[in-house]
């Protein structure tokens, strides 16, 4: 059956010719036998895959799709929408993984024998793993269902062949959730397995509002372990479903619906809850709760919904049991809140409050709280409660917390506060604190107004060493200066563009975002010198990694940079938003690359803007036509300027935190005013 149903947009056809969108545009114009749309808009058309892999093959501009892309566009494409194509997809690569003979003889006809074949062999494969469920979260689908879906299914068990079950859908799923940011709310890998350490080894988990499994996916394996997860979205109760079980072996019981007003697991007393629930919303059943049994620490207002979800996952637990939960900071302090909070401590309930820092979670621009929760058993109440504060352990920019350092002080001053019942007071970390204490008139549970603040700029002796490191760094500074040059007219140099280098092999292009990798490189890492420090999606391809002598360029912004790759940064993976040129080094300075990819002039032409952002095209990029010898004497000017530039940074960088730890300082009594 020729795969007619699936459409894929202007955008998915560049990404299968491996050109821009501009290129697509025209070949419209320019070619009269070029597909005609079957669907979209007119701004935004959509045409027949089949027909456009057909048309690119004639034209000599695709030897073969690659397996990842057919695949990808067959499953964006899909007629029923791409979250019903990523649930078929989901049941063929379990019975894939676990009855492969069965799915080979099924596979072995045509498309509507595999259909008529496929729900009897999924019913055997899915009930098993799922339970009989009244309404089960993955039903079986219908043979029409799946003839619709038949090449898909087809190319997602060849990608299983080549990837493994679990990765290639590891691999759509991240590609569907990157394609789509604004319709997901994501809980971060390096964040769910923080809250999975924090809950410790559990049988018997629970996800109130799993979304996609990310915090179940990150629970350790534990022997007959059972993994519960409910959401209100449909679609997203399925795909966390079929996730989990190519992750695990675990049994997985997944529901639809809402947790606080359809229940699906109110007879489950579990080891642990896990939930990032949804933030601030009005409409979460105030009224028609109202005399809802888990309300055992009050009723929550209707503003409160966060404390809703912090009791239904405390109704949810055995005795004893740990419930970790991802919360907005304003439920620690707001007014409305403050007796549920009250009750929370007096009973023993809330264990820990953890500030992250900004950038944990979304939304990225607010530092997250976790709530560490125990349901009381027979055990004495705590007299204490730990309060944590990691938001300094965010590093400056846009990249992101270090997750390494994030989880190193949470989880030492926790796993201390277990075994002792108190930890002890690292300044600026963390505080051990009695509860009487923070029983008062507004019950604020805000970490940052309870630590001790650390010393300020880490005492004078610190201040003073800071105070010589930026002496030193201005006179480097001075140093590195660059003389003016003598004043010229302009050159006539022969002029070629990155784009002609890279046709005749003298540069090597490649574009970043994929993933995962522990260090990736982004724009702002680019943009500020620094280190590399961000995180990408595990989409299930495999990263550019950048080498020693690659040039990075950033296309959005408007700003004329580019980036030498050193020994140091060497091995990180590309991100988004990235360009990278790896020159031959028989034919290209690095050096003199880069600097003329920054000049202003060239940068301005190579520019196109759109209503919100400007987009700079690599491949119009201009540079001369020069010797190589020629290139190396500019190559070492602007080599020159580079490390100007970074001294001025760090200049501006030691007077910052000069600056600031001597206001601390000042401020708290630690540095005298003469």
């Amino acid at each position: 059956m020729q795969d007619k149903g699936t459409e894929v947009t202007a955008a998915g056809i560049a990404r299968l010719a491996g050109v821009g969108r501009a290129a697509v545009s025209n070949w419209r114009r320019r070619h009269a036998d070029f597909p005609r749309p079957v669907g979209g808009t007119e701004t935004s058309p959509s045409f027949a895959l089949a027909e456009v892999e057909d048309w690119l093959r004639r034209q000599g501009k695709l030897a073969e799709v690659p397996l990842r892309e057919r695949v990808w566009q067959q499953l964006a494409g899909h007629p029923a929408g791409p979250v019903t194509a990523l649930v078929h997809a989901g049941c063929v690569l379990v019975l894939v993984r676990d009855r492969p003979t069965v799915w080979k003889e099924a596979s072995s006809g045509s498309d509507e024998l595999l259909a008529q074949l496929l729900p009897t062999a999924l019913e055997q494969v899915l009930t098993p793993r799922f339970g009989a469920l009244r309404r089960p979260a993955v039903p079986v689908p219908a043979p029409a269902q799946l003839l619709q879906s038949a090449p898909l299914l087809r190319g997602a068990a060849d990608l299983a062949a080549d990837l493994g079950a679990r990765d290639a859908y590891e691999f759509l799923l991240g590609r569907h959730l990157d394609a789509n940011p604004r319709q997901y709310t994501l809980t971060p890998g390096d964040l769910a397995g923080l809250m999975a350490d924090l809950a410790g080894p559990a049988r018997t988990v629970l996800d109130p509002a799993c979304g996609t499994g990310a915090l179940l996916r990150a629970v350790a394996p534990a022997t007959d372990q059972e993994l519960y997860g409910q959401d209100s979205d449909p679609g997203l109760a399925a795909l966390s479903a079929l996730r989990l079980a190519l992750h695990t072996r675990a049994a997985v019981r997944t529901a639809a619906g809402d947790s606080l007003r359809a229940d699906a697991f109110d007879g489950v007393r579990a080891d642990a809850v896990l939930c990032h629930p949804p933030f601030n919303e009005r409409n979460w059943g105030h009224d028609e709760l109202a005399y809802d049994p888990r309300w055992e620490y009050g009723f929550p207002a209707r503003t409160e919904s966060e404390l809703a979800w912090v009791q239904h996952a405390l109704a949810r637990l055995r005795d004893g049991g740990t419930a970790v939960l991802l919360m907005p900071p304003a439920a620690a302090s707001r007014r409305s809140g403050r007796r549920i909070r009250a009750d929370l401590l007096r009973r023993g309930a809330l264990r820990a409050v953890i500030a992250l820092p900004v950038g944990a979670a979304p939304p990225y621009n607010i530092p997250l709280h976790l709530w560490v929760l125990r349901r009381p058993g027979q055990a004495p109440l705590q007299p204490e409660v730990l309060l944590t504060d990691a938001g300094a352990l965010a590093p400056e920019g846009r990249g992101g917390p270090d997750w390494q350092s994030v989880r190193s002080a949470v989880l030492d001053a926790w796993r201390s506060f277990v075994r002792a019942g108190t930890a002890p007071e690292v300044p600026g970390v963390s505080r051990s604190v009695p509860v009487i204490e923070l029983l008062d008139d507004d019950v604020d549970l805000a970490p940052a107004r309870h630590v001790p603040p650390p010393t300020a700029g880490g005492g004078a002796e610190e201040l003073t060493a800071l105070r010589a490191r930026l002496d030193e760094t201005f006179r480097l500074t001075a140093d590195l200066a660059p003389p003016a040059g003598d004043a010229g007219g302009p050159a006539r140099w022969p002029l070629t563009t990155v784009g002609e280098l890279v046709r005749g092999g003298a540069l090597v292009m490649r574009t970043g975002g994929n993933g995962p990798h522990a260090r990736v490189l982004t724009d702002h890492d680019v943009l500020s010198g620094t280190a590399p420090s961000g995180t990408l999606p595990e989409t299930g391809e495999e990263p550019v990694l950048v080498e020693e002598g690659d040039v990075v360029v950033p296309v959005l912004g408007g700003g004329a940079v580019a980036r030498v790759i050193d020994r140091a940064t060497a091995g990180a993976a590309l991100g988004r938003n990235l360009v990278l040129l790896r020159p031959d080094p028989a034919a290209l300075d690095p050096w003199f690359l880069t600097g003329f990819l920054r000049g202003t002039a060239n940068n301005r032409q190579a520019t196109s803007y759109a209503s919100t952002a400007t987009r700079l095209d690599v491949r119009r990029l201009q540079l001369p036509r020069l010797p190589l010898e020629q290139q190396r004497r500019y190559g070492e000017r602007f080599r020159a300027l580079a490390a100007f530039e970074d001294a001025l940074r760090l200049a501006g960088r030691l007077g910052e935190q000069l600056v600031r730890g001597l206001h601390d300082g000042l401020t708290d009594g630690t540095v005298p005013p003469d």
